[in-house]
């Protein structure tokens, strides 16, 4: 029987691979519906069904359906509260208070992390897959940028062990996609491991069993 919910999107996507791994946290079984972007299938009056622009990944469970990453993971936490990892979106009996310190480092992720990490991604790992030549200005630009905010970084996380706090959240977890790329698939990794503090962090949730099984999703043959 299939599983009740779908992930649509090749999981080398960042974006794809966050939601993946945010379900595994949560031992919620899915199944992964390829989407073939070479052949603009993101782009068919289907696919913008689920996703009105035309990006990865697109969810759908028994109930609805959701598109952007970290809204898609956002809903897992609260629709299959009772799944795995409980403590993703904050403790109960931390309230308010914890769920914010978690969702305040989530938009930082969105909103200071992600821009400046994905363009250097793009043109360090997928440009040379798609045959495309990389802009070393793009790459120069962005790292400024990113330095900026990985030195903040790493003044939290030596405050703390995790972003949000003590325990392993969220605010970790959509981390974990472009992170992996930069250290694993670029010549980048020192901006991560090079970093007393960032470097521990990265050491700790980049073995989390859920993220080594994306891993292995990822490196598995695709479908012919």
């Amino acid at each position: 029987m299939a599983a009740p919910v779908t992930v649509y999107g090749p999981v080398i996507s960042p974006a794809v691979a966050r939601v993946a791994a945010c379900l595994l946290e949560k031992d919620v079984p899915f199944q992964i519906e390829p989407v073939d972007m070479s052949k603009g299938e993101h782009k068919s009056p289907s696919f913008l069904k689920l996703q009105p622009f035309g990006q990865v990944p697109a969810f759908k469970d028994h109930l609805t359906t959701v598109f952007e990453s970290r809204a898609i993971c956002r809903y897992i936490c609260d629709q299959y509260t009772d799944h795995g990892n409980q403590a993703l979106l904050g403790k109960k009996e931390d309230g308010a208070v914890g769920r914010a310190a978690i969702e305040q480092w989530i938009e930082a992720e969105s909103q200071s992390f992600n821009q400046p990490s994905l363009a250097i991604i793009f043109q360090l790992a997928f440009a040379p897959m798609m045959g495309r030549t990389t802009d070393m200005a793009v790459v120069e630009q962005n790292e400024v940028k990113l330095t900026k905010v990985l030195g903040v970084y790493d003044q939290r996380l030596g405050e703390s062990q995790y972003f949000a706090g003590d325990d392993f959240s969220l605010a970790d977890l959509v981390h974990l996609p472009n992170a992996d790329f930069l250290v694993n698939r670029t010549n980048k990794a020192g901006l991560i491991t090079e970093r007393k503090n960032l470097a521990r962090w990265w050491d700790d949730i980049s073995t989390r069993p859920a993220w080594k099984k994306v891993i292995e999703m990822q490196s598995a043959p695709r479908p012919s």
